[in-house]
């Protein structure tokens, strides 16, 4: 019967060594950036691994009165890309640690 309460004591050490090393990915990859880009690369974005735009850069070029629609078209677009892209690299850093066990609330 020890032998059960030791297995179980091993395996909750692993829980806590994982979720540990969670933590951890979340904190590193909140650090980084992804960019992401619309038009041709006339609209930037970039967002970190929060899922938080850090910077939108527009080129003058599309800066146009009559082009209002169409620049918030690509903001929107390349806001939104950056967003698949931050998604995918939290995730990708995630499954290097649960090794592709998807954990509920952890993984975007």
């Amino acid at each position: 019967m020890s032998k059960g309460f030791e297995g179980m004591g091993n395996f909750l050490k692993q829980a806590q060594e994982i979720q540990s090393r969670l933590a951890q990915v979340q904190e590193e990859v909140g650090r980084r950036t992804v960019e992401a880009s619309a038009g041709g690369g006339m609209v930037k974005v970039e967002v970190n691994g929060q899922f938080v735009l850090s910077s939108v850069r527009i080129d003058p070029a599309v800066i146009q009165p009559q082009e209002k629609e169409m620049l918030e078209d690509l903001v929107q677009a390349a806001v939104n890309e950056g967003l698949r892209k931050a998604r995918e690299m939290v995730s990708e850093e995630m499954s290097k640690v649960t090794g592709g066990l998807k954990i509920p609330g952890m993984m975007p």
